[in-house]
């Protein structure tokens, strides 16, 4: 038979139970179409991050449903009471399958994982007994993954030292690889890649005394002096073969009047008189070059060296030729030859002593066997993984499920749901929807597809400068006074405190208490804005006339004429029976839905005002109510890279509880006198003459006397 599944409905769709341990056994069994979830990233969520990285064994950055089948599947595989995954965060030592040998292997890794943590007693181990990988791990211990530490060749004896030495000398090359305890070491790879380099430049160090055999000790300097010198050398040789050539160019190719007179202005040393188009010596036809005297002062040093070095060659000369250079330089390409062959890399920076050392046959003998023995635990070391993989498993894998499988967590009170990353204070509220945001401009195309109202907010901390974005889901209440640059704090599910400062707004419906009031508002504003035009346009009107009527007194004083005739209030006479007439249109107006209202039975007057709310109010709520049905949760999962599989609808009663409103605690005392309110009894005075004149109205119509009887 197949397995009977049991589904509940929240958020507007059927989702799977996951409470008996029978339901993961068939899991594999579901239909993909009836899962909450195809997908999610393993970035942004609120969940155990060494988790992660065993579910998304590809490393593609993504858990999807075959991951988390297999982790099922996996875990359900290594125990003989699986009821352990449904509760708890310790895993029994007794629920491990030990009758297998991988089993086997588990329950041992876990007893010398709790002998290690001085708990040889424990019945259970946690993820606060494997979170330490270097107390699991420890550096001078074998571990399985082939990687050797500084530490770990400290228990070798006699070789010990030249280990060590040797590894600490791979790693100052800046090639290293984390051993599993967390400290720095190298593989087998990066040993070999060491000894090929120091092999070849032993051997370019080996050929060192062929290279300079023509010269000896003085080989290396002369080298740098001739490399120094060679440019100009060259040229002055050059410019003597055109001397020869023309006997017209030698004025030419020595220095000029003007090139003297430059530097005649200047304070001048044998390093600041160079100038580099001067000859090294004076040019002329057949001239030899001269090393000691008559030679250019910042060069003069460098050439008397040269003719000090190189005398085992040319003799003791104070003067060469160009084949004289020719054959300084020839003895010297062997040399150039063999620096131009250096082996590059960190390698060359290394004493050549200490390369010798490393490369002594005991010390790789050595370091090879201690990879090779740290290997051989491989096995061992991974079911120590294994082990942390189960106990991890055990720990985190129902909450997984419960919001992939289906959206449990986030539609129940108990615990929030792992793209739930904190809650964010503002506008006297406080929001329980908050997703980390990575691309606020991307993710606010696809999320305003929620129908939800969404602020976007800059998160900083400032103890550690540390800055996120984040987006908020308004779910109830009203806009108030929310707006691009409001402050906030926002605390992550550490409850760690960051600022939080909202810079876009993604405007939706929020409650329908706010849509009911809307209209009114709407109103308010508008006769505000009318009054305010009104107000603006005849100060504008009487500035003008003001102004206007200055100047034409000014002239008419000026011209001596007769001033403008007084006000004519005859002339105006029509224009206030006019304004009296629509005075009293409008007062007839009311009167008559007064008295149209007062006409009506008592209990007939509450429908009528219902009527008139349900007339200016009733369609903005209907649509609001339309729209607030409608909210979904999957764009905004969607929009932070989340394949939801169904319409995750937020109703008009879960968004209450996912924003909070600020409320006076239950048998909290409360005063309403506020001493600085401003105080004013004309409003009140007005109202009552307003009501005494209605009733006296009334009672000469007749209409009150009607309706009391």
């Amino acid at each position: 038979m197949t397995h009977q599944w049991r589904f509940f409905r929240s958020g507007g769709f059927d989702q799977v139970r996951l409470d008996r341990i029978e339901d993961w056994q068939h899991l594999d069994q579901l239909d993909p179409k009836l899962w909450a979830a195809l997908s999610c990233p393993v970035k942004g969520l609120e969940f155990d991050s060494r988790t992660l990285q065993y579910l998304d064994a590809d490393n593609d950055g993504r858990v999807r449903i075959d991951d988390v089948k297999a982790a099922v599947r996996w875990a359900l595989s290594h125990l003989k009471h699986p009821e352990v995954l449904l509760s708890g965060t310790e895993l029994p030592l007794a629920a491990i399958d030990s009758h297998t040998p991988q089993g086997q292997t588990l329950l041992s890794s876990a007893k010398r994982i709790l002998v290690n943590l001085g708990k040889a007693d424990a019945h259970s181990l946690s993820c606060a007994d494997t979170d330490d990988l270097s107390k699991v791990f420890p550096a001078d211990q074998l571990n399985g993954d082939g990687v050797i530490t500084v530490e770990l060749a400290s228990t070798l004896g006699d070789v010990s030292v030249a280990v060590a030495t040797l590894i600490q000398t791979v790693l100052g090359t800046g090639v290293h690889t984390v051993d599993r305890s967390g400290a720095p070491g190298i593989t087998s790879e990066q040993l070999d890649a060491f000894v090929e380099q120091a092999t070849a430049h032993q051997a370019w160090h080996q050929q060192a005394a062929t290279a300079s055999h023509a010269l000896g000790a003085v080989t290396e300097e002369l080298y740098q002096l001739v490399q120094s010198l060679d440019h100009k050398v060259t040229d002055y040789f050059t410019r003597c073969q055109l001397a020869a050539y023309d006997n017209n160019a030698v004025a030419a190719l020595n220095a000029a009047v003007e090139d003297f007179s430059a530097l005649s202005r200047h304070l001048l040393t044998s390093e600041s008189s160079d100038a580099h188009h001067l000859p090294l010596a004076r040019v002329s036809a057949n001239a030899n070059l001269p090393l000691r005297k008559g030679v250019h002062p910042h060069w003069a040093g460098s050439l008397s060296c040269v003719a000090d070095l190189a005398a085992s060659l040319w003799g003791d000369k104070d003067s060469i030729n160009a084949a004289d250079w020719a054959q300084l330089k020839a003895a010297l390409q062997p040399y150039a030859d063999w620096k131009a062959a250096e082996p590059q890399g960190a390698v060359a920076l290394l004493e050549p002593s200490l390369v010798d050392q490393c490369l002594q046959s005991s010390t790789l003998e050595a370091a090879r066997a201690l990879i090779a023995n740290d290997l051989s635990q491989k096995a061992e070391a991974e079911s120590v993984l294994d082990l942390d993989k189960l106990v991890r498993f055990q720990s985190h894998l129902r909450d997984l499920l419960r919001n992939f499988v289906n959206l449990e967590n986030f539609y129940s009170p108990e615990k929030p749901a792992i793209f739930q990353n904190g809650r964010l204070y503002i506008d006297g509220r406080s929001c329980e929807l908050c997703l980390e945001v990575i691309d606020a401009a991307k993710h606010g195309k696809l999320a305003a597809l929620s129908g939800m109202y969404l602020l976007y907010l800059d998160c900083v901390r400032a103890a550690t400068g540390e800055k996120k974005s984040i987006v908020a889901a308004m779910t109830a209440g009203d806009a108030g006074n929310l707006m691009v640059g409001r402050n906030g704090v926002y605390y992550d599910a550490k409850g760690q405190d960051w600022d939080a400062n909202v810079t876009k707004l993604v405007e939706n419906p929020i409650s329908i208490r706010e849509a009911f009031y809307t209209p009114y508002q709407r109103i308010g504003r508008m006769i505000s804005e009318q009054i305010q035009k009104f107000a603006a346009s005849k100060d504008k009107e009487i500035e003008a006339k003001s102004a206007s009527g200055v100047g034409d007194a000014a002239k008419v004083a000026e011209s001596g004429a007769k001033p403008p005739a007084p006000f004519d209030a005859a002339k105006f006479a029509g224009i206030f029976a006019a304004i009296g007439l629509a005075l009293g249109a409008i007062g007839t107006a009311i009167a008559t839905m007064v008295s149209s209202f007062l006409a009506l039975s008592w209990w007939q007057m509450p429908l009528a005002l219902a009527g008139i709310l349900l007339f200016v109010s009733g369609p903005s709520m209907l649509l609001a109510w339309f729209k607030l049905r409608t909210r979904n949760l999957a764009p905004l999962l969607d929009a932070n890279g989340w394949a939801v599989n169904t319409n995750a609808k937020l109703s008009i009663s879960f968004g209450s509880k996912l924003t909070a409103m600020a409320s006076i605690p239950a048998g909290s005392s409360r005063s309403l006198i506020d001493p600085y309110e401003h105080k004013s009894s004309a409003r009140w005075y007005f109202i009552l003459a307003l009501l005494a004149g209605a009733a006296l109205w009334l009672w000469h119509s007749g209409l009150l006397k009607k309706w009391l009887g």
